[in-house]
């Protein structure tokens, strides 16, 4: 009875057990998360060295860039920088123009899935507790081509440019 109160408790409070298939996913998918967080972190580098060079981007925040604060710290402690990277362009309206001209790179708010995402971190958050530059973009970076991306961003680029100055 005793064990039977506690599972209870258990369940009620964190949820109940996994089913043997959703442990079986889990496991499939354990399986093969190595080479997908290797090939994110690798096309991750290289969309933050194209853009860290590009002339509509006014900063990069990646730990793999040399210029990062925080890049000696991160090369000690890391073997990969991590498939996540943010950029900020001049203003809030370049930045919404990007985030709606990609078209590999999807427009949303998550983490860690197999495609490339991008979001407008400032145009989420309630006015009054804005914490995010206006043209701050965050990538979570999927396993397509890393040249396929940087030719996605390249054209959203051009078409924010020609929209922002003109």
């Amino acid at each position: 009875k005793f064990i039977a109160e506690r599972l209870k408790s258990v369940q009620t409070s964190i949820g109940a057990v996994a089913s043997p298939l959703e442990c079986w996913l889990t496991l499939r998918g354990l399986r093969s998360l190595h080479v997908r967080v290797e090939r994110q972190c690798q096309t991750a580098m290289k969309l933050a060295n194209y853009l860290d060079g590009h002339e509509h981007i006014a900063k990069v925040h990646y730990p793999g860039l040399a210029s990062h604060p925080q890049h000696a710290t991160a090369k000690r402690q890391m073997a990969m920088y991590g498939g996540m990277l943010s950029f900020e362009v001049k203003n809030e309206s370049m930045a919404m123009a990007v985030a709606g001209a990609v078209s590999t790179i999807r427009r949303a708010t998550s983490l860690g899935g197999t495609e490339t995402l991008i979001e407008h971190r400032a145009s989420i958050e309630p006015p009054e507790r804005r914490t995010s530059p206006p043209g701050l973009l965050r990538m979570s970076v999927g396993l397509e081509d890393a040249d396929d991306l940087i030719d996605d961003l390249k054209i959203a680029l051009d078409i924010a440019s020609q929209i922002c100055d003109n």
